[in-house]
C-alpha cells in the first residue's frame, strides 16, 4: 500500500467517492474511507441509487413503511433518497466544517427526466435541499442548454450546486458563466457568497471510449497513436479555461466579495479499457483546486500503485491542443462526439430512473399490507 492518496490530497486535489449505499453508511464504510482513505466528500447520480435501493441492502424497513402509507413511487424514491444522502451529509459533517465548507458534501441530482426543463429543474433543486436540510449538499443540474439558466437561478438563490455531465470545452464556459451569473444574482439579492459552493462535474473517460472506437474503425498507424489521448487533454484544456475564468476582471468583483472559485471536478474517472492502467485519469489529472471522484474500484487502484508525482495539467496545453488536433486531423469530428456523449449521458441516467422506479413500484407492491 503506496500513500499516493495523501499525496494527491496534499497536491490539492480532493478525493470524493463515486458511490453511495444505505449500507455504505450503516457498515461504517464511508466513515472508515474518510478516516483511511482521505475521501472528503461524495458523488451520487441515478445509476448509483438504482443499483444501491434495487440491490436491497438496507432498504426493506423503510420500504415497508412507505408501502403502508401508500405514497406514490416517486415519493418513495425522493424520501429514500434523501435519507441515505441526509445520513452521508451527518458522517461528513465535521470534515465540511475543518474545510470552512469546501468539502464534506454530498451531492443529489435533480430528476434526470427533468434535464430539458428549466422551471422543474429550478423547483425540484428548491425541494431536493429542502428535504436534505443539510448545509453540506450539492444539488446536482446537467449542463444541458435548460440546466445553464436553471444553474443561474438556482446559485442566485444560495442553493450550492454541482454540475454534472459537462463533455465540451465549450459547454464548460458556459457553465462557468452561468455560476458566475448566479453568484451576481445572489449578490444583488443581499445573500452570503461565502456559503454558496459548486463544482463543474467535467466527464473524462467516456471521451476516450466514444473517440477510441472510432479510432480503432479507422485501423490506421495514426489512429493507433492516437488512442487513451482526447479525454486527458479535453480535461486538461477544461482546466486552462477554468484558469483563465477565475482570474478574470469579472471574478475578481465576487473574489472581492468573498465568493468561491467553481472547482473543477474530474469524474468518470474509471478506466473503460483494460488496455490502460487502472489510475491513468487520476494520476494524469493532478492539478491544485480540483475535485476527483473515484469509483471505489479507482480509490482501491490508486491506493495501492497510484503514481502520484505533482501537478501533471499546468504547462501541458499546447501539447494537449496537438492531440486533439490530431484527433481531428483524422476526420473525427470533436463537436459531433461531445453532442452525443451529452445526449447520451442525460439518457443513461432517465433510464436508470425509469428503472429505479419500475423496481422501487414491485417493491411496494411486494410490501403492501393486504387489506382487512
Amino acid at each position: 500500500m503506496t500513500d499516493a492518496l495523501k499525496r494527491l490530497s496534499d497536491e490539492g486535489v480532493a478525493i470524493w467517492l463515486d458511490d453511495l449505499s444505505r449500507k455504505r453508511i450503516t457498515s461504517g464504510n464511508l466513515a472508515e474511507l474518510i478516516d483511511q482513505q482521505h475521501v472528503v466528500g461524495v458523488t451520487t447520480n441515478p445509476s448509483i441509487f438504482q443499483k444501491a435501493i434495487s440491490g436491497g441492502d438496507g432498504y426493506e424497513r423503510q420500504l415497508t413503511e412507505l408501502a403502508a402509507r401508500k405514497v406514490t413511487v416517486e415519493e418513495a424514491i425522493r424520501m429514500i433518497t434523501t435519507a441515505d444522502v441526509r445520513d452521508a451529509a451527518d458522517i461528513l459533517r465535521p470534515t465540511f466544517d475543518a474545510t470552512e465548507g469546501q468539502d464534506g458534501r454530498v451531492s443529489i441530482e435533480v430528476d434526470p427526466r427533468l434535464a430539458h426543463n428549466t422551471l422543474a429543474t429550478v423547483a425540484e433543486a428548491k425541494q431536493l435541499a429542502w428535504l436534505v436540510d443539510r448545509p453540506n449538499t450539492l444539488i446536482k443540474i446537467p449542463a444541458t442548454k435548460a440546466g445553464l439558466p436553471a444553474i443561474t437561478e438556482t446559485i442566485g438563490n444560495g442553493i450550492s450546486v454541482n454540475v454534472t455531465l459537462i463533455f465540451s470545452l465549450e459547454r464548460y464556459r458556459e457553465v462557468m458563466d452561468a455560476y458566475l451569473a448566479g453568484l451576481e444574482k445572489a449578490k444583488e439579492r443581499g445573500l452570503d457568497l461565502s456559503k454558496i459552493h459548486s463544482v463543474a462535474s467535467f466527464f473524462v473517460s467516456r471521451v476516450d471510449t466514444e473517440i477510441d472506437k472510432r479510432l480503432d474503425a479507422l485501423g490506421t498507424a495514426e489512429a493507433k497513436d492516437a488512442r487513451g489521448k482526447a479525454a486527458l487533454a479535453n480535461a486538461r484544456l477544461a482546466y486552462e479555461a477554468f484558469e483563465e475564468v477565475f482570474s478574470s476582471d469579472r471574478w475578481a468583483v465576487l473574489d472581492r466579495a468573498q465568493a468561491n472559485k467553481q472547482r473543477p471536478l474530474w469524474a468518470s474517472t474509471g478506466v473503460k479499457d483494460p488496455a490502460y492502467k487502472d489510475t491513468l485519469y487520476v494520476d494524469e489529472l493532478v492539478a491544485p483546486g480540483t475535485v476527483n471522484t473515484m469509483p471505489e474500484a479507482t480509490l482501491d487502484a490508486t491506493a495501492d500503485h497510484g503514481r502520484i508525482t505533482g501537478d501533471t495539467v499546468r504547462g501541458t496545453y499546447d501539447a494537449a491542443r496537438a492531440e486533439l488536433a490530431a484527433v481531428a486531423a483524422l476526420g473525427i469530428s470533436y463537436d459531433e462526439v461531445v453532442k452525443l456523449l451529452e445526449d447520451e449521458g442525460v439518457e443513461k441516467f432517465a433510464s436508470s430512473w425509469n428503472d429505479l422506479l419500475k423496481s422501487t413500484e414491485a417493491e411496494l407492491k411486494r410490501l403492501a399490507p393486504s387489506e382487512g
